[in-house]
């Protein structure tokens, strides 16, 4: 088969070539580096097209899925809307995707109606407009095939520009069964509230609970046991240091601090340094890795602002506003607001930081690491929105951790104290957990500590102290 020459219109004198091995001889060295260069290039544009659409497609069909750990997060097969899975890389969003596809298969669904596409492919350069290459692709593949009966599976759909409209077109005309993930809220939540709104439901993916841990590694634990409850101890202390990323869960030690700080350095280049193209790369990493330091804590741009200034930076007030929108967006962070009636008095107030993961903040701050009462607070907010609760802080003289808000009010009250032994620090927690109790008219609060249990009372204030790993194990296995 000859190809035809696009500048020529003649066929490709690289593949005459080959079949004139006495002509081929007498061509100069550097004239065939020219042509089979050409032939190699000519070779991947023709593969970037539908042919290495239907590679993926295919690829894709046949891959073995790999172990699949149930979540405590149910998602939706046939709901009839687009299903939006959000959140940090590397947290799970694609296996939830396989255990949907396991669950379809397993109900007789065949692989040929399934249809699983992963946009950071590194050999897809796609653009908007040839996004239907991949109907065209799969049509091609199965022409008996009805799309309607189809269920397709976008993995990080954020990387084409102009999705949006391709996925609305692919519900609106073809099928209702379809799922996509993402990294980046910002993008998502822009391009869902435009061209998708009202068609999907949003579940954001957070790295594994604490149960979900302990379901990994030591099933069917029971905390009644003295051996168990032993053991659901030392989970903890290890959950809460290094995090509940699926990936490492089961990884030897040596490497999770290593595999952590390379997810920071993927989200800072791909996610932010790339898609924003943001030059100043040191500043950005400077800013990141001090929002990371910040978990548990007010966290403050202007105070950043002004140690950059102090070391010689050249950098915008603005500019670190943005910084800190992008972090956010991406899921390097959550940043909670100071309880207020008022919303806009809420997203005004000074805010604290928690880090997406305790471990990954363990991995990259020593200081983090080392401090037991900020990596239990962090792992203590982190459960709480991975039970899907909204939360803020409360602060008034004295300060309430956590505050969780059902319904716009108030309805619990939750402190966290690493050490409850020592006199001044109980007298401190007890003050703020009870003034926000007294404040929101709510008759008992909480108070999560490492090891410590008892029960207690103060102005009418019924107080339970328990350790964290025993209240978030017990409420969700209850």
């Amino acid at each position: 088969m000859l190809f035809l020459d696009p500048v020529w219109n003649k066929p490709d004198l690289c593949l005459e070539l080959s079949s004139w091995p006495e002509i081929a001889s007498a061509v100069p060295d550097g004239f065939k580096y020219f042509l089979d260069r050409r032939k190699y290039l000519m070779y991947s544009f023709l593969m970037t097209g539908k042919d290495l659409i239907k590679t993926i497609i295919i690829d894709g069909q046949r891959r073995v899925i790999p172990e699949v750990w149930e979540r405590a997060l149910k998602i939706p097969a046939d709901s009839g809307k687009i299903i939006t899975l959000a959140g940090v890389r590397r947290s799970g969003k694609t296996y939830h995707l396989f255990h949907l596809i396991n669950q379809l298969k397993a109900r007789g669904v065949s692989g040929e109606k399934i249809l699983y596409f992963n946009f950071e492919d590194e050999r897809l350069h796609l653009s908007s407009k040839e996004l239907d290459l991949i109907l065209q692709a799969y049509q091609e593949l199965y022409p008996n095939q009805k799309l309607s009966d189809c269920y397709f599976f976008f993995d990080e759909v954020q990387e084409v520009y102009g999705w949006e409209k391709f996925v609305s077109r692919i519900y609106a005309s073809i099928s209702r069964h379809v799922f996509i993930t993402g990294s980046n809220a910002k993008l998502l939540s822009k391009e869902i509230a435009t061209a998708l709104r009202g068609r999907t439901i949003t579940f954001e993916i957070y790295p594994l609970s604490f149960a979900e841990y302990v379901g990994v590694l030591s099933p069917k634990l029971n905390f009644h046991s003295s051996a168990d409850r032993a053991t659901l101890v030392s989970l903890f202390e290890h959950f809460m240091h290094q995090g509940g990323f699926p990936e490492l869960v089961k990884q030897e030690g040596e490497l999770k601090d290593k595999i952590l700080q390379e997810y920071f350095n993927v989200m800072v280049l791909r996610d932010l340094i790339e898609r924003y193209k943001i030059t100043n790369s040191s500043t950005l990493k400077y800013f990141c890795k001090r929002i990371v330091g910040a978990s548990a804590g007010e966290f403050s741009v202007n105070k950043i602002y002004n140690e950059l200034k102090s070391q010689g930076y050249q950098v915008g007030k603005d500019t670190l506003y943005l910084y800190q929108e992008y972090a956010e967006a991406i899921y390097l962070n959550r940043l909670i607001n100071k309880y207020s009636h008022s919303v806009v008095k809420a997203e005004g107030s000074l805010k604290k930081c928690y880090v997406i993961d305790q471990g990954m903040g363990a991995a990259l701050d020593y200081k983090l690491s080392q401090d037991k009462g900020r990596l239990l607070e962090t792992t203590v907010a982190l459960e709480l929105l991975k039970q899907g609760k909204q939360i803020a802080y409360q602060q008034n003289g004295s300060e309430c951790d956590f505050v969780v808000i059902e319904k716009g009010k108030v309805a619990a009250a939750i402190q966290v104290a690493a050490d409850f032994v020592d006199p001044k620090t109980k007298e401190r927690e007890m003050k703020g957990l009870v003034q926000a109790c007294l404040k929101f008219g709510l008759s008992s609060g909480i108070i999560l500590t490492f090891d410590h249990e008892e029960q207690l009372e103060q102005e009418g204030i019924q107080v339970t102290v328990i350790p964290a790993w025993l209240y978030f194990f017990t409420k969700t296995t209850a």
